[in-house]
C-alpha cells in the first residue's frame, strides 16, 4: 500500500504541471491586458509600458510561465495584480468558506441521495420508486444559476425565512473571512452568529447540493440492485432472512464502493463548480474570488485557485483508492 500511494502522489506532479500549462497559456490567449484594466483606458503609452515592466508582463510567455511554476513548487504563487497582496494568502482567506460550502453541500447530498436511492431499490416499480426517478432527473435536468434565483426568491423575497445573500449579518460583529465561521461560533459558544451563519448556508447549500444528490440517488440506486441481485442476497433470503437485515447487513457494503467513488468526484466537483453558486448567492469563498479576477485579468490569482483545485481533486481520488481497500478487503495495492 505504502509503495502505492508513493507512486500515486508522484504522478500528480506531471498532472498538476499539465494543469498549470493549460492553464496558463489559455488565460494569456483569451485577450485582455492587466494594465489597461488597472490604469483604465485613458491611460498613456508610457504609463502602461511602466506597469507591464512591474508587473512582469512584458517579458516573453516561456519566462513568465517558468517563473510561476517555479513559484508554484514552494507554495508562491505570485502577487495578485488587482490588490497587490500575495495570491497565497488570498486563497487561504476564501478557501475554508468554501469548503464549508462544499462540505454541507456534499453532507446534503449523501443524506438525502442515499435515502431516494435506498429507497427507490428497495420499493423497486413502486409509487416511491418513479417520485424518486422523476427527482433525480429533476435535479440532473435543473440548471445551478436559475435554481438558486428561484431559492431567493422563494425562501428569500416571499418567504422571508432566509438571508438571501452573504455569509453573516455584519451587524452580529461577526467577520465574514472567518475559518469556518459556523464550527468556529459554535465552539466558542457564540450561538447568534452560529445561527446567523448556518441561516446564511443553508440556501446555496441546497443549490450547490442538488446535481450532486441526484447523481448519488441515481448510482446508489442501480447499486444496491445489483447488489440484491447476487447470489448471497438470493441465498439469504432462502434462509429465510428479513428483507431489511438483507440491505443493510449484507447489500448495503457492496453497494457502497460505487457510490463512494462517486461522492469523492463529486466533492472535488463541487470545490471548482461553487463559482456560480458563490457568485449568485454573494458567498465569499474561491468562486467569488475567481470571477473577480477573470474579469480584471488576474492571471496569478486565477492559475494558483486552479491549481490548487487540481491538486485537491487528485487527493481526493487517491483517498477513495485507500477508502476502497479499507470497505473491502479483497482488494489489495501492490
Amino acid at each position: 500500500m505504502a509503495s502505492y500511494l508513493l507512486r500515486r502522489l508522484l504522478l500528480t506532479i506531471p498532472i498538476l504541471l499539465g494543469v498549470s500549462l493549460l492553464v496558463f497559456f489559455m488565460l494569456h490567449s483569451a485577450g485582455g491586458d492587466p494594465a489597461q484594466i488597472m490604469l483604465g483606458s485613458r491611460a498613456d503609452p508610457a504609463s502602461l509600458a511602466e506597469l507591464r515592466r512591474e508587473l512582469g508582463l512584458d517579458r516573453p510567455l516561456w519566462v513568465q510561465y517558468l517563473d510561476f511554476a517555479s513559484g508554484a513548487a514552494r507554495g508562491d504563487f505570485g502577487r495578485s495584480y488587482r490588490s497587490n497582496t500575495p495570491v497565497a494568502a488570498e486563497i487561504a482567506a476564501r478557501f475554508p468558506a468554501t469548503i464549508e460550502l462544499a462540505v454541507a453541500a456534499m453532507g446534503i447530498a449523501i443524506v438525502a441521495g442515499g435515502i431516494v436511492g435506498a429507497v427507490a431499490a428497495v420499493r423497486r416499480h413502486t409509487v416511491l420508486d418513479y417520485l424518486g426517478s422523476a427527482g433525480v432527473l429533476l435535479g440532473i435536468s435543473i440548471p445551478t444559476f436559475w435554481l438558486g434565483i428561484i431559492v431567493i426568491i422563494v425562501f428569500g423575497l416571499w418567504l422571508r425565512w432566509l438571508p438571501i445573500s452573504g455569509r453573516v449579518d455584519p451587524r452580529l460583529g461577526a467577520a465574514p473571512s472567518v475559518p469556518f465561521l459556523t464550527v468556529t461560533s459554535l465552539l466558542q459558544g457564540n450561538w447568534a452568529v452560529a445561527g446567523d451563519a448556518l441561516r446564511h448556508l443553508i440556501m446555496p447549500a441546497l443549490t450547490l447540493a442538488a446535481w450532486p444528490a441526484a447523481i448519488v440517488a441515481r448510482m446508489t440506486r442501480a447499486s444496491l440492485l445489483e447488489s440484491l441481485g447476487q447470489d448471497y442476497a438470493r441465498t439469504a433470503r432462502g434462509k429465510g432472512l428479513p428483507e431489511r437485515l438483507i440491505v443493510v447487513r449484507h447489500a448495503a457494503r457492496n453497494a457502497l464502493l460505487p457510490v463512494l467513488t462517486v461522492v469523492g468526484l463529486e466533492f472535488g466537483t463541487l470545490l471548482g463548480g461553487a463559482v456560480v453558486t458563490e457568485t449568485i448567492f454573494a458567498w465569499p469563498g474561491l468562486g467569488q474570488l475567481t470571477v473577480t479576477a477573470i474579469s480584471a485579468r488576474d492571471y496569478q490569482v486565477v492559475q494558483g485557485v486552479v491549481l490548487l483545485l487540481a491538486a485537491v481533486f487528485v487527493l481526493l481520488n487517491l483517498l477513495v483508492d485507500v477508502l476502497y481497500a479499507v470497505l473491502d478487503p479483497r482488494i489489495r495495492y501492490g
